[in-house]
């Protein structure tokens, strides 16, 4: 339920976002830079950080979202439940491990990082700009998070696949997702 009075009992963000277009519009372009700019990172491993730290978070709306995105990139749901309880022996590749691990200490305690994480991904091949675009990744749902629990953003369970596809289709860009949602007859 929503935390503010002027938002409806099920609230999604772009209900907020119609509340405060300014800072939908530059949360928007930031998002969308980060999340289907270019990067080693691949969209749907983007996808994959951003419902795992917002799991680490329990963040239900963003890291429910966002598993629906990550699936319209093929990645099983169930993947979530095995990395929450022991990464290393989840069914990811050996190279995305560190990222994941780097994700959740950046998400859990952010000043107890140190160069032996990062040391940890540039071994498995990634570039200094990886690990960058994972801090981003991790900020970018750590500032989603804070703002959709803070202000009490709720879904039913059921909108998650039309968040899903909305943002796979669509990007998160704020003009995108309008026009997409009122092409498809999202839009309330």
């Amino acid at each position: 339920m929503s935390h503010l009075l002027s938002l409806p009992g099920e609230t999604d963000i772009t209900d907020i976002f119609k509340v405060y277009p300014q800072f939908a519009h530059l949360l928007g372009d930031w998002a969308q830079h980060i999340m289907r700019g270019t990067s080693e990172l691949e969209v749907g491993e983007r996808e994959l950080l951003f419902a795992f730290g917002s799991g680490e978070n329990a963040c239900s709306f963003c890291h429910n979202s966002h598993i629906a995105v990550a699936e319209t990139y093929g990645i099983d749901p169930a993947l979530f439940e095995a990395l929450r309880k022991d990464i290393d022996a989840a069914p990811v590749s050996d190279r995305l491990k560190p990222i994941l691990k780097y994700v959740r200490k950046l998400t859990r305690a952010p000043s107890t990082i140190v160069p032996r994480d990062v040391e940890e991904i540039l071994a498995q091949g990634w570039s200094e700009k990886t690990v960058f675009d994972a801090a981003a990744v991790c900020a970018l749902h750590n500032a989603l998070n804070r703002i959709v629990d803070g202000l009490g953003v709720n879904v039913a369970a059921q909108k998650y696949a039309e968040i899903g596809k909305t943002l796979n289709a669509a990007g998160y860009g704020i003009g995108n997702i309008q026009s997409y949602k009122e092409q498809e007859g999202l839009d309330r």
